[in-house]
């Protein structure tokens, strides 16, 4: 063979190899992994941080200004309703009081005397001119009837016996005069002695039960059972009303004040439970939704929620930064799938991968419903049964051919990629799945 002719097919042969090589390259379907869309129990769930505070404080301020005699507890200790904390000075206190005590009795004895006095001068008096209009008027009539009789056996004349009758009314009115005078005396003047008497006695009553007041304000008792929070003032230092004395917290159980997002917090509703957290403890606390803000917070766009927590052998603080989980909603067979399965769609949206029995990958939108975890429900696109890339599907074309692998599959992407719509970068802002302990 001609040598021209020899290296003409030699350079055919390596140029047809050489083109034969990237279309089959071209064609190699990419290495996935994949699982099954399935139905399962899923919950909506609020987060958000918060403050822990007491249920219950009592901030305990005297209500007099006195020194400190003595105090009864320590900071920590636990006290119960009505307990006896501190002693104030009050021996000028109680000297006032038995002065008050004995102004009481005082009046008592006042009254009692007067109650069971004899008559007055004056009622006396009466009674002695009722008494002598008495005697008038029955000598009168002795007088008139004696006239009468003669008159009447024509021994006497007729005017004789008429200035007998007017002596005898004159006497009669003089009588009932008298009689009426005596018994004014008697229920009017009386009367107001008595009045008056028991007026000194309410009136000495009340400034003793003063005086006993202000002995019972030094005696400072606590309003609350809890315990010793604060105690800033020291034994013989001097207190005024309206600066505390001794502060009480009720920490048997605390509140979680909690901010959530707003866009979250229309699903937060009063009773439903929470799960608790502390940053840099294992444990958590199960709580309850007490209180839901009306409002929002300008500044942070936020919403308020209260979350009331059984606090058991006191080891949540006030003051102590939390964690929580509101389980709002719970969806039983809702359709799910793994986030790792979700892909960036159009237009902002959320997409997936399915793969048929031929191993063509299909690129579908999905509507998302509710995240847990590793888990997000999706309203619309795909349906149970259904398999989709969970593995491998970065950069694979709609209806591009695949091939389903068991073995780990190496992924080469941004992190941007990485993540699913709408979930946060790795390693940040992630928090603890209040569905696993």
């Amino acid at each position: 063979m001609p040598r021209n002719i020899h290296v003409a097919l030699v350079a055919l042969l390596v140029q047809t190899a050489c083109s034969k090589q990237p279309a089959e390259e071209a064609g190699a379907a990419a290495p996935v992994q994949v699982t099954a869309v399935t139905q399962a129990t899923i919950r909506r769930i609020v987060e958000g941080d918060g403050v822990l505070f007491p249920r219950n404080q009592a901030n305990v301020m005297p209500k007099i200004s006195a020194p400190v005699q003595k105090f009864y507890v320590n900071r920590g200790d636990h006290v119960q309703q009505g307990q006896l904390l501190a002693v104030l000075e009050n021996r000028d206190l109680v000297a006032a009081a038995a002065e008050g005590k004995g102004a009481v009795e005082q009046a008592d004895s006042n009254l009692r005397a007067i109650e069971g006095a004899t008559i007055p001068e004056s009622v006396n008096k009466a009674e002695i001119d009722l008494q002598a209009a008495r005697d008038a008027r029955e000598n009168a009539k002795k007088i008139l009837d004696s006239r009468e009789q003669l008159f009447q056996q024509g021994a006497l004349a007729r005017r004789p016996v008429d200035e007998s009758q007017l002596a005898y009314s004159q006497a009669q009115s003089q009588y009932r005069a008298a009689e009426e005078h005596l018994k004014a005396l008697q229920s009017v003047s009386k009367e107001e002695q008595i009045k008056g008497a028991a007026a000194q006695v309410q009136s000495a009553k009340a400034h003793y039960e003063a005086l006993e007041a202000q002995v019972a304000y030094s005696r400072v008792t606590s309003p609350i059972a809890g315990s010793v929070a604060d105690r800033p003032i020291n034994v013989g230092e001097m207190v005024n009303p309206g600066s505390p004395l001794i502060t009480v917290v009720d920490i048997s159980r605390v509140v979680a004040r909690v901010d959530v997002p707003q866009n979250a917090a229309s699903a937060v509703k009063l009773g439903q439970t929470a799960i608790i957290t502390q940053p840099g403890i294992n444990d958590q606390w199960d709580g309850q939704v007490t209180v839901v803000s009306p409002a929002t917070n300008p500044n942070t766009t936020t919403v308020q929620v209260w979350i009331e927590i059984a606090n058991v052998g006191e080891r949540l603080k006030p003051g102590s930064a939390v964690h929580a989980a509101i389980l709002s909603e719970v969806y039983k067979a809702a359709t799910v799938v793994p986030v790792a399965a979700l892909l960036p769609g159009e237009e902002g949206g959320a997409a997936v991968l399915t793969v048929s029995p031929d191993s063509i990958a299909h690129s579908r939108a999905v509507k998302l419903g509710v995240r847990e975890g590793k888990q997000v429900q999706i309203l619309s696109g795909v349906t149970p049964g259904e398999e989709v890339v969970v593995v491998g599907g970065v950069g694979v074309d709609d209806k591009a051919k695949v091939k389903v692998v068991t073995t780990p599959v190496e992924e080469s992407h941004d992190d941007d990629d990485d993540k699913a719509p709408g979930a946060p970068a790795p390693g940040k802002g992630q928090k603890k799945d209040p569905s696993k302990p």
